[in-house]
C-alpha cells in the first residue's frame, strides 16, 4: 500500500485488522477512532479511487470500517499527509485561521472529509445558499463528521472560505493519472483468512466451496460487527472491486447498478434518471458511508430498517442472482425477503445487479422518519411511486422499511388508491389503511403506536407536497 506518497508493505497485519488501527500501528495518530462504527468521521482518510476517463478521486473513507487488507495495492493520504507544520495544506490553514479546532480530535477527519471537496474536479463557484458556499464547497461533504466542542459556525467557514487548488498542487496533480488497480490478495493469519479473488468466478467457488466464507463489500455493516461485537470470520471474500458488480447499465427500460457499486457513484451516475434514489440517497447515512456501501450489501444483509429496500420496492425492482453452479436468477425484490434478516438469496449466491425498470413513475417520495435530519437509522421509511393520469391514480407502489420483519410493499393501501381521484378524500381513506400495514414493535427507536401514526401521515404529506408541486408550475 502507498501511505502519504509511501510504499508500506502490510506484512504482519491480521486478516481482520482495520486500516485504522493499522495506520495508527506506522506512528500516524492524526486519525481517530471515536465511534468505530462509521458515524463520527474522526478516523477519515483520503483513498484514491477510480474517476471519469482514466482520472483518480480523492475519496474520504471511514478507515475504522475497511479492512486494511482491502486497501492493498491502494494510495491512502492521512491527515498527516496533507500537509505539515511548516507547511499547511491550505485546508488545514483555513482550520486554524477560523478556529475550526479546539480539542481536535475531530480535526484531522474534517480535515481530510474537506480536501476531497476542496479538489472534487467540478467544484465551481457560484451563489452561495445555507448548504453551498460561494466557492462551490457542499457542505454535505462533511456531513459525516461529528464536532463536540468547536461548533460547526468556524469548521464551515473555513470550508466556505477555502479557494481553488494551485496548478502545482501535488495532491491535485496526481489525480490527472489512474487509481491503482485492484490487487489480487490472499493472508492467512491467526484469526482467519482474507482473500480479493481476481475473478468473479473465482469469488463464487469459494463460497460454493467454503461454507463459512463470507462476502464483503464496502464492509459499512461488518465492520461495526467487527469493531463492536468482536464478530470475525473464518474467510473474508472481499467483492468490493470484481469489475462484474460494479457497473452501472442505463437503457431504454432498465437501469442496472452492480452490487458493488458505491452509493455515492450511484448518486452521482443514476440520480437524474430515477428521481426517487435521488431523494433516498442524501438521507442514507453520510457521504463517508456511501463512499463505500452498496446496494448489495444494505440488500444482502436483509435488515428490515435497511433505507434502499422501501425505495427499491416502490420502483417495482428486482435482482439478478448469481452462483457457480446456478447461473443467474432474478427474483422481484418483493418476493425476496423471507424474514428477520433472511432471504431467498443462498449463502453461495451474490447480488450482480439491482435491476429497475423504466421509466419510473411520475410521483415519487421517500419519507424517512428518524431521531435526526441526517446520519441516522429509520424508525420508519416509506417510499411512493404513483401514476396519476387525468387526475386519477392508475398505478402505485408503496415500501415500507421499520414496520415489520421484513421491508414490505403496503399492497392494502395500493388496491385503496389505484383507480380513484388523487384527491383529499381518497388520500385520507388510504392513510387509514396505510397506518395499519406491517406489525411494527415497540423498540428503543419507537413504539408501535408512533410507527403507526408515521405511516398515517405519509401520504397526505405526499399529497400536500404534490400539490405545491402542481401550484408551482401551473
Amino acid at each position: 500500500m502507498t501511505v502519504n506518497g509511501r510504499v508500506v508493505p502490510l506484512a504482519g497485519a491480521v486478516a481482520h485488522a482495520t486500516a485504522l488501527d493499522w495506520l495508527r500501528g506506522l506512528g500516524l495518530t492524526g486519525a481517530k477512532e471515536g465511534c468505530a462504527e462509521g458515524e463520527c468521521g474522526a478516523c477519515a482518510v483520503l483513498v484514491a479511487t477510480a474517476g471519469p476517463d482514466g482520472t483518480a478521486l480523492w475519496t474520504p473513507v471511514n478507515s475504522c470500517l475497511v479492512p486494511v487488507h482491502a486497501l492493498d495495492g491502494q494510495e491512502v493520504v492521512t491527515s498527516e499527509g496533507l500537509g505539515s507544520p511548516d507547511d499547511l495544506h491550505p485546508v488545514q490553514q483555513q482550520l486554524a485561521a477560523g478556529g475550526g479546532s479546539q480539542c481536535g480530535y475531530c480535526t484531522p477527519g474534517f480535515a481530510c472529509a474537506m480536501a476531497a471537496e476542496f479538489y472534487r474536479s467540478d467544484r465551481e463557484a457560484g451563489p452561495a445558499d445555507a448548504e453551498h458556499g460561494a466557492n462551490g464547497f457542499e457542505l454535505h461533504a462533511l456531513s459525516g463528521n461529528l464536532c463536540r466542542c468547536t461548533g460547526y459556525r468556524p469548521i464551515r467557514d473555513a470550508a466556505f472560505g477555502l479557494g481553488m487548488p494551485l496548478p502545482d498542487d501535488p495532491l491535485r496533480e496526481r489525480l490527472s493519472a489512474p487509481a491503482p488497480a485492484p490487487v489480487a490478495t490472499e493472508l492467512r493469519a491467526a484469526d482467519g483468512r482474507f482473500i480479493r479473488p481476481e475473478t468473479l468466478e473465482e469469488a463464487l467457488r469459494l463460497l460454493r466451496d467454503e461454507p463459512e466464507a463470507l462476502a464483503v463489500a464496502g464492509s459499512t455493516d461488518w465492520g461495526v460487527d467487527v469493531n463492536l461485537r468482536g464478530a470475525r470470520a473464518p474467510l473474508v471474500v472481499a467483492i468490493d472491486r470484481l469489475p462484474e458488480l460494479r457497473g452501472i447499465d442505463i437503457t431504454g427500460d432498465t437501469v442496472e447498478i452492480g452490487g458493488a457499486v458505491p452509493l455515492s457513484e450511484i448518486e452521482r451516475r443514476v440520480g437524474e434518471r430515477v428521481p426517487l434514489l435521488a431523494q433516498l440517497l442524501p438521507q442514507f447515512a453520510s457521504r463517508l458511508i456511501r463512499n463505500r456501501a452498496t446496494l448489495g450489501g444494505n440488500l444482502g444483509t436483509a435488515s428490515p430498517i435497511g433505507d434502499a429496500a422501501p425505495a427499491l420496492l416502490a420502483l417495482g425492482a428486482g435482482v439478478v442472482l448469481v452462483s457457480a453452479d446456478g447461473g443467474e436468477r432474478e427474483v422481484d425484490l418483493a418476493d425476496y425477503f423471507t424474514g428477520y434478516r433472511t432471504s431467498v438469496r443462498r449463502r453461495d449466491e451474490l447480488i450482480r445487479t439491482v435491476r429497475i425498470p423504466l421509466p419510473t413513475p411520475g410521483l415519487t417520495a421517500f419519507h424517512k422518519v428518524t431521531k435526526r435530519r441526517f446520519d441516522d437509522i429509520s424508525s420508519v421509511a416509506v417510499a411512493f411511486a404513483l401514476e396519476l393520469d387525468g387526475g386519477s391514480v392508475t398505478r402505485a407502489r408503496i415500501g415500507l422499511g421499520g414496520v415489520a420483519a421484513t421491508p414490505l410493499r403496503a399492497y392494502a393501501t395500493e388496491q385503496v388508491l389505484e383507480g380513484r381521484p388523487w384527491n383529499a378524500s381518497t388520500v385520507a381513506a388510504a392513510s387509514m389503511v396505510l397506518q395499519r400495514e406491517g406489525t411494527p414493535l415497540d423498540d428503543h427507536r419507537a413504539s408501535a403506536a408512533y410507527r403507526a401514526r408515521m405511516l398515517g401521515t405519509a401520504l397526505p404529506a405526499l399529497f400536500a407536497a404534490s400539490a405545491d408541486d402542481e401550484e408551482a408550475t401551473a
